[in-house]
């Protein structure tokens, strides 16, 4: 028996050696393949790996950073996601629709606080169809011409597109000339239809949510891609999840951007339904998000930037992610209200979040969407986190 188990372990450190190769010569993994890593290798080989492909896809060293605002258009949705507390029925006391004057006002505020982008989402509203939002762009856009709008997602371009019988090509090419400077990764969860059927049933499919980012990227819009993780996925399902993205920017064209950044982020569970009602909670701990970080950066070759989610890991893990593969921390966020809304506790302001990636051993750079450096603007107040 003991001969039989050396055997196997013998077998098993081949094959990660083999991995470990791979992967260091920006080959493609397979699904098997990055359960196994994720299963069997060491910590400190994966993060160690990662590491030494980030200074070959990053070699300026710096970590970038944002200064943006998370603003909602609306709160109501008939999506129904079962780890979202910000939603609203429609009819509800409490269902709103941003107006004018108050876009207005966060605006000035962002300017001030230093930023130069609103990450712009909000609800499935059952009645607000594409005029409700190439109107909302021009006119932001016409008041300030500097501001870059960061909008909606793929499930929001879904419903859009179903509410107007129309394509997606039609509704991404409106809503670029309407303003639209960039399409976030949003409500991507776990790009399987199984575990999407169980969180977010009224969102678009798997399936559509490629579909649609692959249009952006023929549309040369850049995009980012996330993962919700750390609820009711399989870790067959994290790494299908991962392989879809990859060959989605295998898919662009030439010269579009196409995904400029990947975004892991973990289930926030307080008070949603999936804790309430099916009990399900998240359990997942520093270690897996350092190990799916590293993990990331080596199932991805074709995207550059790896995005630490401090916002739902806190700042010391986002800290060691920074020598796990990641190079990105994301934005400050002056405003944020749907993860928050789920028990997200972590904040930061652009004075702090420069002492993390500074105490991690890095240089921090301001950079825009696009991942363009910036100047950290000579007039800038520090912003009172009261969200």
């Amino acid at each position: 028996m003991l001969e039989i188990k050396h055997l196997a372990k013998n077998l098993a450190d081949m094959y990660l050696k083999e991995l470990y190769k791979k992967a260091a010569n920006f080959e493609l993994l397979s699904v098997e393949e990055g359960v196994f890593l994720f299963e069997n290798a060491p910590l400190t080989d994966l993060m160690l790996i990662a590491d030494e492909l980030r200074k070959i896809q990053v070699p300026h060293g710096k970590v970038t950073w944002q200064i943006d605002r998370n603003v909602n258009t609306t709160n109501v949705c008939i999506a129904n996601c079962k780890f979202c507390n910000f939603y609203r029925v429609p009819g509800h006391a409490e269902a709103y629709i941003t107006d004018m004057a108050t876009y207005r006002k966060k605006i000035e505020e962002t300017f001030q606080y230093g930023g130069d982008q609103l990450l712009l989402q909000g609800g499935h509203h059952p009645e607000l169809g594409l005029k409700f939002y190439t109107n909302i762009f021009r006119q932001i856009k016409a008041e300030y011409p500097t501001l870059k709008l960061h909008t909606l997602g793929p499930p929001e371009v879904a419903h859009i597109t179903k509410l107007e019988k129309s394509t997606h090509h039609e509704v991404l090419k409106a809503l670029q000339e309407a303003g639209m400077d960039s399409l976030p990764g949003a409500g991507a969860e776990i790009l399987t239809d199984r575990v999407r059927r169980l969180i977010s049933k009224g969102k678009c499919g798997a399936q559509e949510w490629l579909d649609i980012m692959h249009e952006a990227h023929n549309l040369n819009i850049t995009t980012s891609a996330t993962m919700m993780f750390g609820h009711v996925e399989t870790i067959e399902e994290r790494f299908e999840h991962l392989v879809k993205i990859r060959d989605v920017q295998n898919r662009k064209p030439v010269n579009a951007k196409g995904f400029l950044a990947f975004i892991p982020w973990t289930f926030q569970d307080v008070d949603t339904l999936l804790a309430r009602i099916r009990g399900v909670h998240n359990l997942t701990t520093a270690d897996e998000y350092i190990r799916m970080i590293a993990l990331s950066r080596i199932m991805l070759p074709n995207i550059k930037n790896i995005q630490a989610s401090w916002l739902t890991i806190g700042k010391a893990t986002a800290q060691i992610c920074l020598h796990a593969g990641a190079n990105d921390f994301g934005s400050i966020m002056l405003e944020e209200n749907v993860v928050s809304a789920a028990g997200a506790p972590h904040r930061f302001t652009y004075k702090t979040i420069q002492d993390a990636i500074n105490e991690a051993g890095f240089e921090p750079q301001l950079r825009n969407q696009q991942y363009e450096w910036r100047n950290l603007p000579a007039s800038i107040e520090e912003q009172v986190i009261d969200y």
